[in-house]
């Protein structure tokens, strides 16, 4: 099997929510799994997720979690997810994932030829898109 790099993002009680806001965003199968479904945490913490994966139908995988206080983990500062690439379907992908969310920098023409956009959306995860600008 070829190794993969996933990002897994980490939650403290949305990971249900967001993921499901990312197969909106980019279509997908999405299988949910919840710390009660494993045995662990009854009571109110056994509906949160323990592991959530979305697979696109782009190729793309994002994996998630609800990371409750006492487990130990928490997210990590300063990581961006970024996705690049020609297809104009990247600015679709841009106004969704800014609905609700913070917008640094619209997308707009860089020095470097290409479009560019950063925001944050409404779960906290950051994104970076470019759109390589056509060929001449």
């Amino acid at each position: 099997m070829a190794s993969r790099l996933n990002p897994y993002l980490s939650f403290t009680d949305t990971a249900r929510e967001a993921m499901e806001f990312y197969r909106s965003v980019f279509g997908g199968e999405l299988s949910v799994s919840s710390y009660g479904d494993f045995g662990h945490a009854e009571g109110e913490g056994e509906d949160l997720v323990m592991h959530a994966q979305l697979e696109t139908p782009q190729g793309f995988t994002l994996m998630g979690a609800d990371m409750p206080p006492g487990m130990g983990m928490q997210p990590s500062a300063g990581v961006w997810i970024s996705l690049s690439g020609d297809d104009q379907e990247l600015r679709g992908w841009f106004s969704a994932l800014a609905e609700g969310g913070t917008v640094h920098n619209d997308l707009a023409v860089q020095v470097w030829g290409d479009e560019f956009g950063q925001l944050v959306d409404r779960f906290g995860i950051g994104w970076m898109v470019n759109i390589a600008r056509p060929p001449e």
